[in-house]
């Protein structure tokens, strides 16, 4: 219960929500303990009528009269605390879901290496709707509840303290008993909701990769594999359910003896004297109004059990590590936005002894690179799959921290420079385009403000994008859908160069674009990749040997390590990597393709 106050308390913006529901719940609890107080005179004033006492029917109006105002009264507050409620857990909801993707937003690239998609976003939906669920229906109608069970005892006191004593008893024992149940309920919960984030999180990727999975065939075996973990949930959930509604109908026992003896107490005291027939009916209400937020407590327990499993998912996030200077993190500090001197000299990157390794593992990808790459100069990895090459770019742009030794930009350690101010001198074309849902123009412009169409026009026919904007009906506004799919893989890619362009960043990374293209598309991209790279600091990782051969330096790597460095011509006349590949680019054996494929080479 601790972590949902502590959510409460992070959300200290809508305390007038909050005060607004615990003054409606007073107001509700009092007009609802007015009633059977009201009700008592009124049986009294019967009894006396009948029993030819004294009393009039001008009295009775009048009480009646004032049943209604109460209970019209009760209503309004119900539903306007209702309203409040709806409000505050709405609102909540938008608080917690937005801190979830800013958090998100700030965690660093190891992260999502250890993450599933789906399973983030199921995590999100699953954990902040548990929590404000329950807060919804705390507000709307337990609270106020609460209010009226206490106000009950007190006035109980007034009247029997062994019913007060009853009723004192009941709800310790009540809540001691179901704590004693929650605990095996937690597990079961804990067990159920790992087989739903997995679920979820192979839902997203077959979504995402539908294509795939159709040309593949398979798509029985992923129904197979996500219906599974849904009934292994389903066979949680009886063994929870049954286990839940046993100890809850045992619990419920208990409480029938109690209130037998509580309304054996009643109807004798009453019969002997002890209370009018009013105070009886008054007396019989107010248990009643007790007794209600018992018999639901199995719900409010059940609902309280998943918010709390939810806001521990939820702070587990929460408490994950930022990546250091993040654009994000500077923001929240309100601190001034920081500044880089950059050097204007040589080297503009330099690696110094980096090594680097994944997680806590002790063993390296990189070992003691040593690499400097001069200005406007164009410098290609080659190295066999896994051998490092996308590492060293990864540490470059600081999406990890390297190991140990040093990577500069500028003259600057990337791990002193703020992440915003570092990456925007970076620009990157992947080889696979990373493309968004909405217009080719947001695609373009992405990250950047301001952008007008003369700039995009000339971005996009630099990047010989232009010749099929201007074909397309709506131009730079045409819909690309997800991820760009009712593009091409050409047109796409060209997207993607226009937006590299765009940035004009002083040091571009190319993942090489066009080794996944046919022949004309690729024709198209490299020309718009030869503009891109004109004037600038170019980093490539190298899958085609056509593009390795115009390159300044050749950087290979084996094992992690740097095994030559040197111009296409000085390496073609080694017995290396480089060397070796040019010798295999025109054989045809299976084995001499393997070879190709193994270092990431297409022909």
């Amino acid at each position: 219960m601790r972590s949902i106050v502590r959510i409460l308390g992070t959300a200290r913006e809508l305390w007038h929500l909050y005060l607004g529901i615990i003054v409606g719940a007073v107001a509700i609890a009092a007009t609802a303990l007015l009633m059977p107080f009201v009700i008592a005179r009124a049986t009294d004033v019967v009894v006396s009528m009948v029993g030819g006492k004294g009393g009039t029917v001008t009295t009775l109006l009048w009480l009646a009269g004032g049943l209604l105002v109460l209970s019209l009264a009760n209503s309004v507050l119900t539903n306007l605390t209702g309203y409040w409620g709806d409000l505050m857990a709405t609102r909540l909801r938008a608080i917690l879901s937005r801190r979830y993707f800013r958090k998100l937003l700030k965690l660093p690239q190891r992260y999502y290496d250890n993450e599933l998609t789906g399973t983030i976003i199921s995590r999100l939906n699953r954990s902040i709707t548990s929590i404000t669920d329950f807060l919804q229906m705390f507000s709307n109608n337990f609270f106020p509840m609460l209010i009226t069970v206490f106000a009950v005892l007190v006035i109980s006191l007034v009247y029997s303290p062994w019913l007060a004593l009853l009723l004192i008893i009941i709800y310790p024992t009540f809540v001691w008993l179901t704590a004693l149940t929650s605990k095996r309920w937690q597990v079961w919960e804990h067990q159920k909701n790992e087989h739903y984030d997995i679920a979820g999180g192979r839902f997203a990727e077959v979504i995402g990769q539908m294509r795939v999975v159709k040309s593949f065939v398979t798509e029985r075996d992923e129904l197979k594999k996500f219906g599974d973990h849904y009934n292994d949930a389903v066979g949680l959930t009886g063994e929870q359910s049954a286990y839940w509604h046993k100890m809850d109908t045992l619990r419920r026992a208990v409480l029938d003896v109690v209130f037998f003896v509580i309304f054996a107490i009643i109807f004798v005291q009453t019969a002997q004297g002890a209370f009018s027939i009013g105070v009886m009916v008054m007396l019989i209400q107010l248990v009643n109004m007790a007794k209600q937020p018992v018999t639901g407590m199995s719900y409010l327990v059940d609902t309280t059990q998943r918010a709390i499993a939810g806001s521990h998912e939820y702070f587990k996030v929460m408490g994950e590590i930022d990546e250091p200077n993040n654009p994000l993190e500077l923001d929240e500090s309100g601190a001034a936005q920081p500044t880089v001197e950059w050097r204007e000299d040589d080297p503009v990157v330099a690696f110094d002894d980096v090594s680097f390794g994944y997680g806590d593992t002790t063993e390296l990808v990189l070992n003691d690179i040593n690499l400097a790459i001069d200005r406007g100069e164009r410098v290609a990895f080659v190295g066999e799959s896994g051998g490092g090459k996308t590492t060293l770019v990864n540490l470059l742009m600081k999406l990890y921290p390297a190991t140990s030794g040093t990577v500069e930009v500028h003259g600057q350690s990337v791990r002193d420079v703020p992440s915003e101010l570092l990456r925007r001198e970076i620009g990157v074309v992947f080889q696979d385009a990373s493309l968004f849902s909405g217009t080719i123009r947001e695609n373009i412009a992405y990250g950047i403000d301001d952008v007008t169409d003369e700039q995009l026009e000339t971005a996009a026919r630099r990047a010989n994008a232009m010749s099929f904007i201007s074909r397309l009906k709506d131009g730079f506004d045409t819909e690309i859908g997800e991820r760009g799919i009712k593009l091409s893989g050409g047109q796409k890619q060209r997207l993607s160069v226009a937006r590299a362009l765009l940035k004009d960043a002083p040091i571009l990374i190319l993942d090489e674009a066009t080794s996944s293209l046919d022949t004309k598309s690729e024709r198209a991209v490299q020309a718009g990749l030869d503009e891109l790279m004109e004037g600038r600091t170019t980093v490539i990782i190298a899958h085609r040997l056509s593009t390795i051969s115009t390159v300044d330096r050749i950087v290979t790597l084996r094992e992690g390590r740097i095994d030559e460095i040197g111009t296409p011509a000085e390496l073609a006349t080694t017995d290396g990597i480089y060397a070796e590949l040019l010798a295999l680019q025109g054989s045809t054996s299976r084995a001499d393709k393997a070879k190709l494929a193994r270092y990431d080479i297409v022909r």
